[in-house]
């Protein structure tokens, strides 16, 4: 009897022959590697310079948010590089073909993201569990070094920052993360239990990521979970990262706009100043709605209304196999 040969044995377990590639569970350990390593060189090489001494305003906020923002983008730039690489995809298939679907997709969640603090800013002042205390109030300084920009100048500088932060994260969470774990576990539960057990373990990642924000709680790492799901739901009923990115955008600055706290953080600005009177179990208190008990209507809210545009542009509402099927950019040895 022909005895196997012990590297070949070792090379099938951790390489797919047919796709010449690292099977999925030693990408995803290794991209977590090179991809940490890489947004550590790049955020050291390219680190903002401190403002200058005694520089305020406009060029200090600038200063302030390109050193957050930066860190960010090394993340994205590493994780998406090294992904890229060592998955051999193309970029479409970590959820970023830009065509036109995409951004109806992206135009629609902006919506989404805008209208839910919207709704929360109109119900709690309607109950009174908050209350107008200003319009274009003076910058409180908060977070992102916005002291002193004035309330319009640091709404705008927001807005590059949030679509940096908020990109980032879905690419690495739901684009990366979720599309590798769904395609690894597709051979043991099949493609489409696998991708649907990809969402959650990805929405439970993304609300354990915040549970050291300021002010967090179960409630609100719960809450985020929740949010989580729903932002891998829009991603594995389309295929694509639309929804997902402008709604964490839109919702992070539409929660700016109305002075809540994004995950208990205080931007500093905002388009009215709030002040919320109203029981901290529902309202979220000083971590923000996606603290409070005001969060679960709202993402009953959210979720019917991605069902409705899913049905509207893509005629379905299921679970994609293809998320858990890799679009590979380089020919694999059966297409040879």
């Amino acid at each position: 009897m022909r005895r196997s040969d012990p590297v070949s044995a070792v090379r099938g377990y951790l390489v797919n022959p047919g796709e010449r590639r690292l099977r999925a569970p030693w990408r995803i350990g290794l991209w977590i590697l090179l991809a940490g390593f890489g947004s550590v060189v790049l955020t050291l090489l390219f680190a903002a310079v401190p403002a200058p001494a005694g520089e305020t305003g406009v060029v200090a906020a600038l200063y302030a948010l390109t050193e957050l923002g930066w860190g960010f983008l090394a993340m994205g730039a590493a994780g998406l590089g090294v992904g890229y690489l060592l998955d051999r995809r193309t970029l479409a298939d970590f959820g970023l073909g830009l065509d036109g679907q995409w951004w109806r997709d992206a135009a629609f969640g902006v919506a989404l993201g805008l209208g839910l603090p919207t709704v929360v800013l109109a119900g709690q002042v309607a109950v009174g569990w908050t209350a107008v205390t200003s319009v274009l109030p003076a910058t409180t300084g908060g977070t992102f070094g916005l002291a002193s920009t004035g309330a319009v100048t640091g709404l705008a500088l927001l807005i590059p920052f949030f679509v940096v932060q908020a990109s980032v994260e879905e690419i690495l969470v739901r684009g990366y993360l979720l599309t590798n774990l769904a395609e690894g576990a597709a051979g043991a539960i099949g493609k489409t239990a696998s991708t649907a057990a990809a969402t959650v373990l990805t929405g439970a990642l993304f609300g354990v990521l915040h549970w050291t924000n300021p002010s967090a709680t179960l409630l609100s790492v719960t809450n985020i979970t929740l949010y989580g799901f729903l932002l891998g739901a829009c991603y594995v009923l389309t295929g694509r990262l639309g929804i997902a990115c402008g709604f964490h955008v839109a919702w992070n600055y539409g929660l700016s706009l109305w002075d809540f706290p994004v995950s208990g953080l205080d931007t500093g600005v905002a388009l009215v100043g709030t002040e919320a009177t109203g029981p901290e179990l529902v309202t979220g208190g000083s971590f923000g709605p996606e603290g409070g008990l005001v969060a679960l209507p709202l993402l009953a809210v959210g979720a019917g209304a991605i069902y409705w545009w899913v049905r509207r542009e893509y005629g379905r509402v299921e679970v994609l196999d293809s998320i858990a099927v890799p679009d590979l950019r380089i020919t694999t040895r059966g297409g040879e």
